[in-house]
């Protein structure tokens, strides 16, 4: 009995530290992003998205299908630095739903000279080929 307390016991700390390890990543992949964005990179910035034809992206526009169709539109909307402004994500929940899907949700706000814009996201992280992407993005 003992040690089959001692297996549950490390077990649950296993999954436990893991959690925390992937939350974590997701946090530090958001980071970048923000940081991408703010230096004017889109290009880095999406590298944080699933890079495949089933990427979701649903904004004010309705919903783009595909990696190259969603930053075709972030170039389209956000030509140059003075348009994207600073970018801030106000993170509101981190949430484990599956050993291969997390689920974020925030608030997003662009600082910028021609005007303020702010709004909340969802997004859906899966981990593919060991790596956590983003394989659907609601924004408004």
């Amino acid at each position: 009995m003992k040690q089959l307390l001692l297996v549950i016991t490390i077990f649950l700390s296993i999954t436990v530290v893991a959690q925390k390890n992937d939350e974590q990543t997701i946090r530090n992949i958001l980071q970048r992003q923000t940081a991408d964005w703010n230096a004017g990179n889109i290009d880095a910035f999406m590298k944080g998205y699933w890079e495949n034809d089933s990427l979701t992206f649903i904004g004010k526009n309705g919903v783009t299908h595909g990696w190259q169709n969603t930053l075709n539109n972030y170039k389209k909307n956000y030509p140059d630095t003075a348009t994207m402004g600073k970018l801030n994500f106000d993170i509101l929940s981190v949430k484990r739903l599956s050993v291969l899907y997390f689920s974020v949700v925030g608030k997003w706000h662009l600082t910028r000279s021609v005007g303020n814009i702010q709004g909340h996201f969802t997004l859906l992280f899966k981990k593919i080929k060991n790596q956590w992407v983003i394989v659907s993005d609601h924004s408004s």
